[in-house]
């Protein structure tokens, strides 16, 4: 049941050394444990980090003035740190296990009908495929034989077959066939791959983890915008590399898209960037949701603010309804489907749609123009969220201690640390607001590139970089969407294809003009050429946008 409640307005201090009770509520049984004395200096940090900030303010009074220094001030602006049952050495802890929840798997339109497709959560790794009569399947991505990877295998008459060996399996994991058995041998029970449970819900294949629970099909989301009449929604997919957690902060944080995302479309300008309200209105074992707006737009006629929810696993859905000068009620949506693929990677599945019909200039506006300024969106942000992944694995504190959030613009980030708090015990990683679980591989880090070498690498298409002819590489766009969405792809291989044509044709034409004596084939001829070579320039410019990084002009390149 949703709890309302609102947020702790005042911070109480600690004033005793001694062993404080800590309170784990589970949905059975209230355990009470007492922490060793050397523990209550984590619960002090609160007021060092309040000298810290004092300390600073001081400096920078007297160095330029003007900035108080009271811890009132302070308590104004700052969400705060530690809550009334944090002091008291309370912690909430509720049942969860990370297996008994769908994740968000693949777009279905953008399974690929003739190979088998490797995709990981967390740290387990799947293989999904279509087998002979169109139906979606999924396996543990290893052979029962020698752990080859069954993803990079075939589809062989509709069974999928390892191409070490030639192992087939159908859609239920049964081995069918091994060509090294004997004529007269039996294929071994345990010759089987492991199979997953999947579900195709509104254009999304969702897995269920769990090999020892049946699956809950009340836990799939179920998204109602989507289902209204004249609901049109742009969907595509982006690997990222940093942690899934951060990715949800990031698609949590409005604050950051003024600044960060600066007239990369018409509806982010820097000068905008302000203060914010949030409203929290539920609070539940599975996550939270409240309203949300720009703090000047509050009060105005007919002003409807930004609803936000978030749901376990990783689902986070920002709507909003606007009435129109006509009265009529249109429903805008922001889906997040944000999968775990290891520690340091995420996979991301962005989904915007409303109700209201494109006009003017927006009717034409391809869908593959707006996947590839969706990627651009993710560039600009992956230079510091990656580098905010490799620094909470090197500091290993929770985010309490490293983050300073701001009431006006990051009560949302709290509010789902402080949730990882609660349900991190049944992840393989996590990293709360006032605990963190680390995972046992280091996290993989990968900065956005910049320079000319990385720029000119990322213009290949078809290649990993400089020296890696074919071999897939994650700070490439092509790698990160255009490889998983079959739209961009077919668009990019269709520019690919006119822009040969148009150079055999300019060509061509150029030769003809050299041999040609008159006068007027002569200009026709090069007029064509001239035609080809700028459908050529335009072609190569649709290419690089899809495939090429957006690197910031501002860097020293």
């Amino acid at each position: 049941m949703a709890l309302q409640q609102p947020f702790l307005s005042e911070l109480l201090h600690l004033t005793s050394k001694r062993s404080l009770p800590i309170t784990l509520t589970t949905r059975s049984t209230i355990l009470s444990l007492h922490l060793p004395q050397k523990h209550n200096l984590y619960l002090h940090n609160k007021q060092l980090k309040k000298q810290e900030r004092i300390s600073c303010y001081a400096i920078a009074e007297n160095i330029g003035g003007g900035i108080s220094s009271s811890e009132n001030d302070d308590q104004s602006v700052l969400l705060e740190n530690s809550s009334l049952e944090e002091l008291r050495g309370q912690r909430e802890i509720v049942g969860y296990d990370w297996t008994e929840e769908w994740y968000p798997l693949y777009l279905t339109k953008n399974v690929p009908d003739d190979a088998p497709l490797g995709l990981t959560v967390f740290d387990k790794q799947v293989v999904l495929y279509k087998d002979g009569s169109g139906e979606l399947r999924c396996f543990e991505d290893r052979c029962p034989h020698r752990l080859a990877k069954l993803s990079e295998g075939q589809l062989y008459d509709g069974k999928l077959e390892c191409l070490y060996h030639g192992w087939q399996f159908e859609g239920d994991g049964k081995c069918v066939k091994i060509p090294q058995l004997p004529e007269n041998a039996r294929i071994p029970r345990s010759a089987c791959a492991k199979k997953y449970e999947i579900r195709d819900s509104q254009g999304v294949v969702w897995i269920w983890m769990s090999q020892r629970t049946p699956p809950n099909i009340n836990k799939i989301p179920w998204f109602e915008n989507f289902e209204r009449e004249g609901f049109r929604d742009i969907s595509t997919t982006h690997e990222l590399p940093y942690d899934h957690s951060i990715l949800l902060e990031n698609l949590m944080d409005p604050a950051h898209v003024p600044i960060s995302h600066d007239r990369t479309d018409f509806t982010a300008k820097r000068e905008d960037a302000g203060p914010l309200f949030f409203e929290v209105t539920e609070r539940t074992n599975r996550g939270f949701a409240g309203w949300w707006g720009k703090e000047k737009d509050q009060g105005k006629a007919n002003y409807t603010p930004n609803f936000l929810r978030f749901e376990a696993p990783c689902v986070l859905h920002n709507s909003r309804e606007i009435v129109d000068e006509n009265g009529e009620k249109h429903y805008f949506s922001g889906l997040f489907l944000c999968r775990p693929s290891g520690q340091g990677k995420s996979m991301l599945i962005v989904r915007f749609g409303n109700t209201r019909k494109r006009t003017g200039i927006l009717k034409f506006i391809p869908n593959w123009f707006l996947h590839q300024n969706a990627g651009k969106v993710f560039e600009q942000d992956m230079g510091f969220l990656s580098s905010q992944n490799e620094i909470l694995m090197k500091e290993k504190v929770p985010t309490k201690k490293l983050y300073l959030n701001l009431k006006s613009s990051d009560t949302w980030v709290a509010e789902y640390r402080k949730w990882m708090d609660k349900v991190g015990h049944g992840m393989p990683y996590h990293f709360g607001h006032s605990t963190i679980y680390l995972p046992q591989q280091p996290a993989v880090v990968e900065h956005a590139p910049a320079g000319f070498v990385a720029n000119f690498s990322a213009a290949q298409p078809a290649k990993g970089g400089i020296g890696g002819m074919y071999a897939p590489n994650p700070a490439n766009r092509y790698f990160r969407h255009v490889v998983h969405c079959k739209d961009c792809r077919n668009v990019v291989k269709a520019f690919e294809t006119w822009k040969k044509a148009l150079s055999f044709v300019a060509v061509v034409s150029t030769a003809l003009a050299i041999l040609v004596s008159g006068r007027q084939w002569k200009a026709l001829l090069l007029l064509s050429t001239s035609l080809c070579l700028a459908g050529i320039y335009a072609c190569s410019t649709a290419i690089a946008m899809n495939t090429t990084n957006f690197i910031r002009i501002h860097r020293r390149l």
